[in-house]
């Protein structure tokens, strides 16, 4: 049995590093994926997290928006316009930090746990 990583998922997910050593950047620019760890060398072709942070930042941010705008006009009752400017402005901010960390931590525990497209047989 070989011995598990030295580094958290949830770290690694957290800080957007490589899952092995935590120290290389994960992506370049916002959500692009490197080619590889530049400080282990980590190939990054092992990575395929579908759809998963797609779906959960959904339903994380329709909670968060829906339930923030709920509580800004039953409790303050901001008008309409005011609703317009503050979800236009935080649900793609939000959304962007909650896709990079969703995939991000998905990717080390993908990483971790040595998950792999199923076969029927080996090759």
């Amino acid at each position: 049995m070989s011995r598990p990583s030295a580094i958290s998922p949830l770290s690694a997910g957290l800080a957007c590093r490589c899952p092995r050593c935590g120290k290389g950047p994960l992506f370049v620019h916002v959500l692009n994926m490197r080619d590889g760890c530049d400080a282990c060398g980590l190939d990054y072709k092992f990575v395929d997290t579908g759809d998963g942070p797609a779906v959960f930042a959904i339903f994380i941010l329709g909670f968060v928006c829906v339930g923030g705008a709920l509580i800004a006009e039953f409790k303050f009752g901001v008008p309409w316009w005011a609703h317009v400017l503050l979800w236009g402005i935080l649900t793609p901010l939000i959304a962007v930090f909650l896709l990079r960390f969703l995939k991000a931590t998905l990717i080390a525990l993908q990483f971790r746990n040595k998950a792999e497209e199923g076969r029927l047989e080996k090759e």
